[in-house]
């Protein structure tokens, strides 16, 4: 693999991870000169992985510059609408695939997590590590790549829907939920626990929003 190659990755990787992890968050505006010093980077690599991210639509031209990009109320519920059948087709798939060492994975993940009740941020992330296991588990390449994608488009969302008063405690119930039925091979219990699990997190995000609007 060429240098430029290499750098075009680990550019793209590291800015993604920034605003994966909410270094950078929606309408943060990203210069190549400091992304470059702050990654220790070139200056080229850093403006293909710009363009790539914009093509992928994680980032949003406002005149000459580039922002992270943020999700309108159509948007987020296109995006939860796919999820939704993403994440219950590999609920479905990881009852039907999963190892047994997968499977004690997920609930050892549901218990640890427990430890993270008073901290939204982590807990989140812990969420995300979790789901990933499932898409994993499905053991289905392709579906792992567009779920990726969509995981990938859920952190130019602003907050999380594990920071609602009680929202954490009530999750991590239904993910209990979802590996009972992984656990039992029930593929259909298993999917609609999963489908009913965002389908919540939705209904909690909209609320979220529609505070901080009517807080603006």
């Amino acid at each position: 693999m060429s240098q430029t190659r290499a750098g075009q990755k680990d550019a793209y990787s590291l800015i993604l991870e920034a605003i994966d992890t909410g270094t950078y968050r929606p309408g943060d505006r990203l210069v190549e000169s400091d992304l470059a010093e702050r990654f220790g980077v070139s200056r080229t690599p850093i403006r293909e992985a710009l363009q790539r991210l914009e093509t992928q639509s994680l980032l949003a031209r406002d005149g000459r510059s580039l922002i992270v990009a943020s999700l309108d109320h159509n948007q987020m519920a296109e995006l939860y609408a796919v999820r939704t059948e993403l994440e219950g087709l590999a609920a479905r798939l990881a009852a039907r695939h999963a190892t047994e060492e997968e499977i004690h994975v997920l609930g050892g993940m549901v218990q640890e997590d427990r430890a993270l009740l008073d901290d939204p941020q982590a807990l989140a992330r812990a969420n995300r590590r979790f789901h990933t296991q499932i898409h994993l588990a499905s053991h289905n390449r392709y579906l792992v790549q567009q779920l990726d994608l969509v995981h990938r488009s859920m952190a130019l969302m602003a907050t999380t829907s594990l920071a609602a008063q009680g929202r954490g405690a009530v999750a991590l119930a239904e993910h209990q939920a979802i590996v009972d039925a992984i656990g039992r091979r029930d593929e259909a219990a298993a999917s609609k626990a999963l489908r009913d699990h965002i389908s919540e997190a939705f209904v909690t995000r909209l609320k979220l929003d529609s505070r901080m609007r009517g807080d603006a």
